[in-house]
C-alpha cells in the first residue's frame, strides 16, 4: 500500500506537532508556527494556474476578460504568499502559454499530462489548482473548492480552504467544498484541490476578480486555509 505524504514524513511532522503545542502554550500565531516548520522540512506546494495559451477558459460577462489571465495573476500572488511562509513553490504554468507544445490536435490532453508530470516530480504537500467558475444562472456567485471523492486528505484540505474563503468579508453565500471528478484531482495521490475563485458569469464576482486588491486577499486566504490544514495534519497521520 502506498503511504501518504504525511506518513512518509511523520518524523518531520512530529517535530512540527511539537512546535504547534509550544505555540498554543505561549501564544505564538499559527502562521509563524507553520512558517518555521515549512523552512525546517522544506515542504513543496504545487500551484496550478488553470488553462493557458489558446485555452482561455471562460470569460467575464461584462469585460470578456479571460479566465486564464486571472488564474495566472492569482497563482503568482499565491506563490508569493507561500514563499514568504517558507515553502518551496512549483508553478505548473508560470507564463501565459499553455503546456501542450504545438497547438495541434490533442493539445488539451498533452497540457494536462504535463501538469500531472510536474506534480509527480514535485512530490508536494499540497496541489492547488486555480480556476474561475461559470454557471447558466448569472446570480450564482462565490468561491467554491473541489476535491476528489476518494481522497480523505484532499477533502480535509478543501474544507480548510473553503472555511477560510467563507470567512472573507466579500462572501455573500457560504459554500461547502464539493466532490469533483477532474483530471488534476485524479492524476496523483497528493492532497489536491481546485479553487474556483468566483463566477465570471456574475457581474459582481467579475468586478471583484478584476481588482488587484481582491486577488491579493484571495491569495492570502487560500494560503491561510492551506496552512491550517498542514498544521492540523502535523498532529497525526493524514488519511
Amino acid at each position: 500500500m502506498k503511504r501518504s505524504f504525511f506518513y512518509r514524513h511523520r518524523v518531520l511532522f512530529g517535530a512540527a506537532a511539537i512546535l504547534l503545542s509550544i505555540a498554543v502554550t505561549v501564544g505564538v500565531c499559527l502562521y509563524a508556527l507553520v512558517q518555521t516548520a515549512a523552512v525546517s522540512i522544506r515542504l513543496t506546494i504545487v500551484i496550478d494556474a488553470g488553462h493557458g495559451g489558446i485555452d482561455g477558459g471562460v470569460v467575464g460577462v461584462k469585460t470578456k476578460t479571460k479566465e486564464s489571465d486571472i488564474n495566472l495573476s492569482i497563482s503568482r500572488l499565491l506563490q508569493a504568499e507561500f514563499e514568504e511562509a517558507g515553502f518551496l513553490v512549483v508553478q505548473t504554468r508560470p507564463t501565459e502559454a499553455g503546456l501542450y507544445g504545438a497547438a495541434t490536435a490533442g493539445y488539451k490532453k498533452r497540457d494536462m499530462q504535463k501538469r500531472a508530470q510536474i506534480i509527480a516530480e514535485s512530490e508536494p504537500a499540497a496541489v492547488i489548482s486555480v480556476h474561475q467558475n461559470s454557471f447558466p444562472v448569472s446570480s450564482r456567485r462565490g468561491a467554491q473548492v473541489f476535491f476528489r471523492e476518494t481522497s480523505d486528505s484532499s477533502h480535509t484540505l478543501a474544507c480548510s480552504i473553503q472555511t477560510a474563503l467563507n470567512s472573507m468579508p466579500e462572501c455573500v453565500r457560504k459554500n461547502e467544498a464539493l466532490k469533483g471528478d477532474y483530471y488534476v484531482l485524479n492524476c496523483s495521490d497528493y492532497p489536491s484541490v481546485i479553487v474556483e475563485c468566483g463566477f465570471l458569469t456574475n457581474a459582481a464576482d467579475e468586478a471583484l476578480l478584476l481588482t488587484q486588491e481582491y486577488r491579493q486577499r484571495l491569495a492570502e486566504t487560500i494560503c491561510a486555509g492551506t496552512l491550517a490544514y498542514l498544521a492540523a495534519m502535523s498532529l497525526g497521520d493524514a488519511p
